[in-house]
């Protein structure tokens, strides 16, 4: 006696060896033995053998019509034995059930299992459904394949083009194109970006990064949106200055001006003027709403996204020659000795007389001529002297003067040009950290920033402080020092235009002095919101200027053929390339000092990974 049974899924044949009530023991063709429970045996037959019943079996399963099968069974439950008998005629022998069981099991669109041997044809109207999904997904295979040939040809498929932001940036993988995508990537021992990159995907690695992050980061487009009229105040008192800014070149957000003027008793009063937005963007507006969205504008080289709409940065920057603009002034008493006398702050309308910009004024008035008489004069002479030994008393005070052994720092400054025929070209230029300039507005802004923050404190109005006091920076609503600038207080306040924090702040100082109720008050919930969200918002802008920076150092390398470059050791293999700002880690270096100075040569840019390869030249 043989029989045939299911089990782990699969159908097997088998001869009786032994039986017992509730199960059999059975050995196969091979002659391996093993243990059947009764209830998984479908059928037990005499003949033919083992060798041959499922040869025989599977033969007919392939010739019986499915679809005749489909329709012989009718709507009611049935066992194969039954289907059997119809399909193939009475007394159908065991080859024949045994193939209508296994084209049964082979086509569970047509059929429901129902319990032992027994089954139930699928509804029409499912049956319908699971082939046109079955066909989909053939033409879907076929489809992928021939994708798949493409990206292995190196060609990107025309069909990848509408989706393409998404393959890069956000893929969705239940799609046909990433799975396609995927398994060509897989079968060339890569990864989907890198495939995509070498059929010609990425043209562009900078805006490849840029798109990235937009998508990440502002997912409703990279531009504020202007929805209402702005409107600023007209009947602000006029201030009697004549304010002037100084900042770089490719400033548009102009937030900070400075004036002076000399008072009747001898003593000089010094005006730190900063554009109110808050005067113009009411609480909960879309403009508000933006603010606290968007959080900061964004820099990195060669563009920016601005937290505010260009249109109403326009009302708003310190630009010289328009209308007065609307301002929060302090405005300080200063001695001849430069001791600091009194402070007061005002809400008002500034005139601006000039914008300075660095590249222009730096040529008259930087280490070498700062703080001279002689010499030609310059526009501005006079105040940017005043304003420049002011500060570097401030500075000071603060326990921050200059240490003539300190090692120079240097900044750098990022340009990219776009050429007539379109290509880009990076200039990197470096500016010692501390100059005149940088001085003076720092010092300038330290003192605004430090003085409202001790105002507001005073005052007992809630404000978003920078408190450094165990090595950590923080912001926080508490009041705190700023170990690390040498101050009691510091609120940021001096760029409402560029940043969330600075706005919040804006609101809370007018209301101080204007004696009205702050918007915000102490353990304000929203205020909390405010700082987390910054910090978080803030992190990853610092993060995406950092890459892009990489990449133009990178590019610059590139463009201008650079074979071999200088860089000191940090540490271990880890080298600071001289003139510009980029750390490379270089493997296989030589244990060598930090400050070392090694001779590296370029050998290949991984611009996906922002990586240099390079060896040891010289040292």
């Amino acid at each position: 006696m043989h029989v045939f049974y299911e089990e782990d899924g699969g159908f097997k044949v088998a001869t009786v060896k032994e039986s017992q009530p509730a199960s059999l023991m059975v050995e196969d063709v091979r002659g391996k033995r093993s243990k059947v429970k009764g209830g998984n045996v479908l059928l037990k037959f005499e003949r033919p053998g083992l060798d041959e019943i499922l040869v025989q079996a599977e033969q007919l399963s392939t010739e019986i019509d499915i679809d005749l099968l489909w329709e012989t069974c009718g709507e009611h439950e049935f066992g194969f034995e039954e289907l059997a008998a119809e399909y193939f005629g009475a007394n159908p022998s065991a080859a024949a059930q045994i193939a209508v069981v296994l084209r049964i099991a082979a086509s569970p669109m047509y059929f429901y299992k129902k319990g032992k041997g027994r089954y139930k044809a699928a509804p029409e109207d499912n049956l319908k459904a699971a082939l046109a999904g079955l066909v989909r997904k053939q033409r879907e295979a076929e489809q992928m394949a021939a994708w798949q040939a493409e990206l292995a040809a190196g060609k990107l498929p025309e069909a990848f083009l509408p989706v393409l932001p998404k393959l890069l940036h956000r893929p969705d993988k239940n799609t046909i194109e990433y799975k396609a995508l995927a398994q060509a990537a897989d079968a060339l021992h890569t990864n989907t970006t890198r495939l995509l990159q070498n059929v010609g995907a990425i043209p562009d690695v900078a805006d490849y990064f840029l798109q990235g992050f937009l998508l990440e980061t502002f997912p409703k487009g990279r531009d504020a949106v202007m929805t209402e009229p702005v409107v600023t105040p007209t009947d602000l008192p006029l201030a009697k200055v004549q304010a002037f800014s100084i900042d770089d070149v490719t400033t548009t957000e102009i937030d900070d001006a400075l004036s002076l003027v000399k008072l009747p008793n001898g003593n000089w009063q010094v005006g730190i003027h900063i554009a109110a937005p808050v005067l113009g963007i009411a609480p909960d507006s879309e403009l508000d709403k933006q603010v606290f969205d968007r959080l900061s504008t964004v820099y990195f080289p060669g563009d920016k996204i601005t937290m505010l709409p260009d249109a109403a940065v326009q009302v708003f920057t310190l630009q010289e020659g328009a209308a007065p603009r609307p301002a929060v002034s302090m405005y300080l008493e200063v001695s001849p000795g430069f001791d600091i006398l009194s402070h007061r702050s005002v809400v008002e309308l500034v005139p601006i007389a000039a914008n300075l910009r660095h590249d222009q004024i730096e040529a008259h008035f930087n280490e070498l001529t700062a703080g001279k008489q002689d010499g030609p004069d310059f526009p501005w002479k006079a105040e940017l002297t005043f304003m420049w030994r002011l500060a570097g008393e401030m500075e000071g005070r603060r326990g921050r003067a200059d240490d003539p052994n300190a090692p120079v720092r240097i900044d750098y400054s990022f340009y990219v040009d776009t050429l007539e025929n379109g290509e880009k070209r990076v200039r990197i230029l470096p500016r010692k950290r501390g100059s005149p300039m940088d001085k003076l507005v720092a010092e300038m802004m330290i003192l605004v920033n430090s003085q409202w923050g001790k105002d507001l404190k005073e005052a007992e109005i809630a404000a978003i402080y920078r408190v450094q006091n165990n090595g950590r920076v923080r912001m926080t609503t508490q009041p705190g020092p700023h170990i690390g600038l040498g101050v009691e207080y510091y609120a940021w306040s001096s760029s409402p235009l560029r940043r969330a924090v600075d706005f919040v702040n804006q609101q809370q100082l007018i209301a101080m002095i204007n004696g009205t109720k702050p918007r915000f008050q102490k353990n304000d919930a929203e205020l909390f919101a405010a700082i987390g969200s910054f910090d978080t918002a803030y992190a990853a802008y610092a993060d995406f200027q950092d890459k892009m920076e990489r990449y133009w150092c990178l590019r610059y390398m590139e463009q201008e053929n650079i074979k071999e470059f200088s860089g000191s050791i940090i540490k271990e293999n880890l080298v600071r390339v001289d003139g510009m700002p980029l750390v490379l880690r270089v493997p296989g270096l030589p244990e060598l000092p930090a400050g070392s100075t090694v001779v590296l040569q370029r050998l290949k840019t991984d611009w996906l990974e922002l990586n240099l390869d390079c060896r040891l030249a010289t040292m």
